[in-house]
């Protein structure tokens, strides 16, 4: 493709983007000008001569994908976003960082129209990316026929300095590298400028060499307001695709400012004799914020008609699709919407005997509903066998298996959670990851943001206490149920049994938020349905009465236990009745937010204001038990991080023992 000739009217459309974003900057009186006046030139090229979009429907499945993994920068793309046609008006720029804005500090997916996830953690905006990339190619492997091609575009971000500091972004890839994303395009805004000084001070890694032995091309442009050779640059890595592209441009943090190529520039506003300073060096009146020439909407107008036209024969595309394939097209609108197929709850395996890991009972579980869900994908940090997370004939997604729907993400958890969010944002997927549940502060960032933006993304957190045993305190994840259970929007499910597993299952498929499914590592007793009934519903509904009091009477105290410890408690409940203390109600409590979704009539029936004397029973941490005991209950916990020990002994030593914990409900 030839170099198009970029003019005056393209030069003006870049400085517009540029004092837009520094003038919201200066109306809040905080933000970050530095990136948007040194960036604005390669975010140009890129956005108007690149990227497949159409402001008329931010959403359509086959749009090429961009993010602004350098968050801090959001101003640029709000300015983009405006100048484009997309649902963000003049005001809604004034109103940057505001009380209600739809510009807020960081981008936010589906606050802002155009945002396509939302970031500001450094490092996560490129790992996403490279899940988005790897869900266009299992999308096109899965839908695209030699007469149709459905699914065809390329994942580009902006990254910073900060970004490929992260460990995450270095995770993420060497991942990509070794699964060849070829569609999968970065430009690295090369300005050496963080916050405290030059990145002399902590980074002096020689980046095109870590990117090239990642299995990355690396294109270096080495003057980054020239329009023609970011054009060209951005034209190479298109032609390229077996590996994925870095784009190397060297800016000037500030450019234009008089703060140019300071620290200075990065995270505060210019003050007010340089922003007007700054206007007058692109050529606009000194005193007039806010200014766009009729011009550059036209410019910006014109450049988009191709867009529209592309996104239009899509669809028309995809109504003939659906007339050759049918099946194919019903699947994929299906996806597309987020519905699970009909009966697919029917493949959820019923247990009525034995005893079994709750690891294991995923497994069959996932097994069972992968024949139903072709959309479900994911895969393990380097633990699929422990964590029974290998879909039987699903293949290994690869650079020879774009359909493989088992993702090996290596020791790399961090990178695992941000890349499911990838996947999922993309539309189409429904994506897992899985470690120990130690490990999962390792992707606690991830999964902050998967909270943020509502992603139903499932994680499987298996060895999920001191039930690990002999791996001792550093494996031992005491905190991390009260830590997950702390984040706003995510649910956790830790289920008793095989039976409550296939349940957690199904809560997980159904919610519109991430869940995390903790799993045993050592057998636990089936609940059969013919012993305890509640088990075939009461888990769907976060907590429920398993075992009642054995005179049919109101109980006097009530265990309540979740996991593995839900066992001991019903054990518990058989010696007090052998002693006479026959009103014990036992209640099973796999998910504290979905029971507190319940209507308080069922909450007070499972548990009654009036019955005081409770106890709670887990092998972890006791914070935030105390909402559901009241002043006069107790808890069992874990207060210490553990011992290295068999489990069995250190599940006596630490007090989950039938004994004491009747000796505990007969003292209450």
């Amino acid at each position: 493709m030839a170099v198009p000739t970029f003019n005056r009217k393209d030069q003006a459309s870049v400085n517009t983007m540029r004092l837009l974003a520094a003038d919201m900057v200066e109306r809040a009186k905080s933000g970050h000008p530095g990136l948007p006046l040194g960036a604005a030139p390669m975010a140009y090229v890129l956005l108007t001569r690149f990227l497949k979009h159409d402001p008329k429907e931010p959403a359509w499945p086959d749009r090429d994908r961009f993010i602004l993994s350098a968050g801090h920068g959001s101003a640029l793309l709000y300015a983009w976003l405006h100048l484009a046609g997309y649902e963000l008006s003049l005001d809604d720029l004034k109103n940057f960082r505001q009380w209600g804005s739809r510009t807020p500090g960081h981008p936010e997916h589906e606050l802002t129209p155009g945002v396509d996830a939302s970031t500001g953690p450094l490092g996560h905006g490129f790992a996403m990316g490279v899940g988005m990339a790897m869900a266009e190619r299992m999308m096109a492997d899965r839908f695209n026929r030699a007469d149709f091609e459905i699914f065809n575009h390329h994942t580009y971000a902006l990254v910073s300095d900060g970004d490929l500091m992260e460990g995450v972004s270095s995770e993420a890839a060497s991942l990509a590298g070794t699964l060849g994303l070829g569609k999968l395009i970065y430009l690295y805004d090369d300005n050496q400028i963080t916050i405290e000084g030059s990145t002399d001070l902590a980074f002096t890694e020689d980046v095109r060499s870590r990117f090239l032995a990642y299995g990355w091309q690396v294109i270096v442009v080495t003057e980054g307001e020239d329009l023609a050779s970011l054009h060209t640059a951005l034209e190479n890595a298109r032609e390229e695709g077996e590996r994925p592209s870095l784009v190397m441009v060297r800016t000037k943090l500030g450019a234009g400012s008089p703060k140019e190529n300071s620290a200075k520039a990065h995270g505060e506003p210019l003050g007010p004799e340089a922003i007007r300073s700054t206007r007058s060096f692109y050529g606009y009146p000194e005193d007039q914020e806010f200014t766009v020439d009729p011009r550059v909407y036209e410019h910006f107008q014109s450049l988009g008609e191709s867009n529209r036209n592309i996104r239009a024969d899509w669809w028309d595309r995809l109504q003939r699709y659906a007339q050759a394939y049918p099946e194919e097209a019903a699947e994929l609108n299906r996806r597309l919407r987020g519905e699970l197929p009909s009966g697919w709850t029917e493949a959820l395996p019923v247990f009525e005997n034995g005893s079994v890991a709750t690891r294991a009972a995923s497994g069959q579980v996932l097994n069972s509903l992968a024949a139903k869900l072709p959309e479900l994908v994911g895969g393990s940090a380097d633990l699929g066998p422990s964590n029974k997370t290998t879909i039987d004939d699903g293949g290994s997604f690869g650079v020879l298996n774009r359909g493989g729907r088992n993702i090996h993400f290596g020791v790399r958890e961090e990178a695992m959670g941000a890349i499911v969010n990838g996947l999922t944002l993309s539309g189409g997927l429904r994506a897992f990851g899985a470690t120990f549940l130690v490990f999962s502060d390792f992707a606690r960032p991830a999964m902050r943001l998967a909270s943020l933006m509502s992603l139903p993304v499932i994680y499987i957190y298996t060895h999920d206490s001191i039930g690990v045993g002999e791996d001792g305190p550093t494996h031992q994840p005491v905190e991390h149920l009260a830590a997950l259970r702390a984040m706003p929007g995510l649910t956790v499910i830790r289920p008793a049994d095989a039976n409550e597993t296939s349940a957690a299952w199904q809560s997980a498929l159904t919610r519109r938020k991430p869940t995390v499914l903790a799993l045993s590592r050592q057998n636990l007793p089936v609940l059969a349905p013919a012993d305890y009934p509640a088990v075939a519903d009461g888990p769907l509904r976060g907590g429920y009465i398993l075992s009642d009091s054995l005179d049919g009477h109101e109980p006097k105290a009530i265990i309540i236990a979740t996991g593995s410890e839900v066992s001991l408690a019903l054990e518990a409940q058989k010696l007090l009745a052998e002693e006479g203390h026959r009103r014990v109600r036992v209640v099973s409590m796999p998910s504290w937010e979905i029971f507190d979704e319940q209507l308080a009539e069922y909450r007070d029936e499972v548990l009654p204001p009036s019955v005081e004397k409770r106890l709670s029973v887990e092998a972890g941490l006791a914070m935030g038990w105390a909402k559901y005991l009241g002043p006069k209950g107790r808890s069992v916990s874990v207060e210490s991080f553990g011992a290295s020990a068999p489990a069995e002994r250190l599940f006596l030593e630490l007090g989950f023992s039938p004994d004491h914990l009747a000796d505990l409900v007969k003292n209450l």
